[in-house]
C-alpha cells in the first residue's frame, strides 16, 4: 500500500467549469445516475510515476499495467478498467490502475475517447460540450464490445475477469455485469445509469459512493439498493462521508478524509475482485 500513498502528491487544481448537459436514454427506465456535470471535472491532479504501457486492443488505445511476476502464477486475473472523462492515460487513472496491478491483476484501461479526453477542452473558448459528450458516448458504444471481445481472446477463457468503472465508465460496468464475462464488478460515483442497469445485474457488485453526489444522489443510491435487495443480488455498498463525486480518482491529498476515502475505496474494490477471482 505504500506505493499507493504516493498517488496523493498534489500537483494542481482542475479548472471549475460548467459542463451540465441533458442526459439521454434508449428506454423508459427511470434514470438513477445522471449525465456528466460540474462535479465530474473538479478535483486535484496527483503526481507520481506511472509504470504501465500503451498498447492497442481491437484498434482502441489501451493502458496496460501488469502484476509483479511473483504474483502472476496460476489463472490470470484481469481487471477491465472503464475510466472517467479524463481517460485511462490521465496520471491519476494510470496510478490507480497501477495499484490494482500491484495486487496481482492485469489491468487494461480502455480509451474510448481515442486521445481526446475532456480535460483538453476545459479552457477552450466556445467548446461544444454537448457535442463532445455525444461523440464520446457513440465512440464508446462502438468500441467497448469489440474491445472486451479482444481482451478476453488475448487472456483466455480460463482467466478471471472483473470490471470497474468511474463516472462515465459506470454503464459499461453494469452492462458487462449482466453477462457471464466477469466474475465481479464495481463502480465509484457513476453516471448514466437507469433502474434497468441494476435489475439486469447478475454478478456481484460493489458500489463505492460519496455523501455528496449530484450525479448519483442519495435517493438514487437508495433506490438502487432497494432493487438489488429485491432481486437478492450479491452486493456491498460503501458510503463515504464528507466527500463528493470524483473522490475515487481526484480527491485532495491534503485533506485526510479525502485521502482515506480514495485509498479505502481502491482497497475495497480490489479485495472485492480478489474474493470472486479465487480458483
Amino acid at each position: 500500500m505504500a506505493s499507493f500513498l504516493l498517488y496523493f502528491r498534489k500537483a494542481e487544481f482542475y479548472t471549475n467549469t460548467t459542463i451540465m448537459t441533458s442526459g439521454t436514454t434508449t428506454d423508459s427506465s427511470p434514470v438513477l445516475a445522471g449525465p456528466i456535470a460540474d462535479c465530474c471535472v473538479q478535483g486535484i491532479k496527483h503526481s507520481g510515476k506511472a509504470v504501465g504501457n500503451t498498447i492497442e486492443v481491437a484498434g482502441v488505445p489501451t493502458y496496460l499495467s501488469e502484476p509483479p511476476s511473483q504474483q502472476s502464477a496460476g489463472p490470470k486475473k484481469v481487471v477491465l478498467f472503464f475510466p472517467d472523462v479524463f481517460g485511462p492515460f490521465h496520471l491519476n487513472n494510470q496510478l490507480l490502475q497501477d495499484y490494482y496491478a500491484s495486487q496481482g491483476f492485469y489491468v487494461l484501461g480502455i480509451d474510448y475517447f481515442f486521445g481526446d479526453p475532456i480535460y483538453l477542452h476545459l479552457n477552450a473558448p466556445g467548446w461544444d460540450r454537448t457535442a463532445w459528450l455525444e461523440k464520446s458516448r457513440k465512440q464508446a458504444a462502438d468500441a467497448v464490445p469489440k474491445w472486451i471481445e479482444e481482451v478476453q481472446k488475448t487472456y483466455g477463457a480460463d482467466s478471471k475477469y472483473s470490471a470497474v468503472g468511474y463516472c462515465f465508465g459506470g454503464p459499461y460496468v453494469l452492462d458487462i455485469a449482466s453477462t457471464d464475462r466477469v466474475v465481479a464488478a464495481a463502480f465509484a460515483h457513476p453516471a448514466y445509469l437507469t433502474e434497468d442497469h441494476f435489475r439486469k445485474l447478475t454478478k456481484p457488485l460493489l458500489l463505492s459512493t460519496a455523501e455528496v453526489d449530484h450525479t448519483f444522489p442519495a435517493a438514487s443510491r437508495r433506490r438502487a439498493v432497494d432493487i438489488l435487495i429485491e432481486k437478492k443480488a450479491i452486493f456491498h455498498v460503501q458510503l463515504f462521508s464528507g466527500v463528493e463525486h470524483g473522490f475515487g480518482t481526484k480527491g485532495d491529498p491534503d485533506v485526510e478524509n479525502d485521502r482515506w476515502a480514495k485509498e479505502e475505496s481502491a482497497r475495497s474494490i480490489i479485495n472485492w475482485f480478489i474474493r470472486f477471482s479465487k480458483a
